[in-house]
């Protein structure tokens, strides 16, 4: 819904039309926002679009690049584009081979905060900097069906962190060495946890510790904080941060949490398709490769594999 409102505003679209598996909820959006609507994917591409955006549940997304590739049709897709190397790496190829634009959606690249930490440390001002902190944790957990075909903690969730956290330094995870804990039978019955730990190194020998819950009462809390030896800066930190201080006479923060990642992350959103409409409007590079999409996937991997194996795990191991 957010992003048929993004497209259906911006000056670059001319005409959308919506597909959904459901049909009556594809109706319904359509009528909102003054969409028109296809029956299928297939009858969609078939009528000819400039360019398309995928935003389905993450178990078909890798069809729906297949058919986007074949019909030669710029596309944005959500994260992951698989759950699996073997399924990610069939469609890069088939990508490759047609030479087609592809943006994969981690819209954290295009929140202010995460722009502004990049830069501060690419220009220096932050001096050396050897530790980073990362946190996602969700005010609830996801429905039990979403659990069932998420892939788990590390690829659904910490998989934005693994992303971010390279790109905001401009290096890659070398090593994880991941724990977590099913605190609900909702995760283990699926072989998941709701609450994680994982210690990173990056190449060149700065680390990180990140942590990943499925429970936060207090509201949806991301941040990313960075200690350089000149200055030390956080993400994420604001008037809806949902963490109060306990110490005498600190204040208690002014608004209440946010809800969810759409609140919190809407105008990101919006940023990002409409840097993915300018790309392909100018031919430009992808701002989000299916490169780049590929390695937040094999770091998560890699954390899966340490919390199971109890032990550090290099990131080349599963390349």
């Amino acid at each position: 819904m957010l992003h048929a409102r993004t497209l259906k505003g911006s000056p670059l679209v001319s005409t959308l039309t919506l597909v959904d598996a459901d049909q009556g909820r594809a109706a319904a959006v359509a009528a909102q926002v003054g969409a028109a609507q296809a029956e299928s994917p297939q009858a969609l591409l078939s009528a000819g679009v400039d360019a398309l955006v995928i935003a389905a549940a993450t178990p078909v997304h890798a069809e729906l690049l297949h058919m986007a590739a074949d019909a030669s049709v710029p596309t944005f897709c959500e994260k992951p584009i698989a759950l699996d190397l073997g399924a990610t790496d069939d469609v890069i190829r088939h990508i490759e081979r047609v030479r087609l634009f592809v943006q994969i959606g981690f819209q954290r690249r295009f929140d202010a905060g995460y722009r502004a930490a990049r830069e501060a440390y690419a220009s220096g001002a932050l001096g050396a900097v050897h530790v980073v902190r990362l946190a996602t944790h969700d005010p609830a957990p996801p429905p039990e069906q979403y659990i069932a075909d998420s892939g788990g903690i590390w690829r659904d969730l910490a998989i934005h962190d693994f992303d971010i956290a390279a790109w905001v330094l401009g290096r890659p995870v070398v090593e994880v060495f991941a724990a977590g804990q099913a605190n609900s039978p909702l995760f283990a019955r699926h072989h998941d946890v709701d609450a994680s730990c994982a210690t990173l190194r990056f190449e060149g020998g700065i680390v990180g510790a990140l942590t990943a819950t499925r429970n936060d009462p207090r509201g949806y809390d991301v941040r990313m904080e960075l200690f350089g030896l000149r200055d030390s800066v956080a993400v994420g930190w604001d008037g809806r941060t949902p963490l109060r201080s306990v110490e005498p006479g600190v204040a208690a923060p002014p608004q209440p949490g946010y809800r969810d990642f759409l609140e919190r992350f809407e105008a990101a959103y919006r940023a990002e398709l409409e840097a993915f409409l300018g790309a392909v409007e100018e031919g430009a590079e992808s701002p989000c490769s299916v490169a780049d999409a590929r390695r937040a996937l094999v770091v998560a991997l890699a954390a899966d594999s340490s919390m199971r194996e109890r032990r550090p795990v290099r990131v080349d191991d599963f390349s």
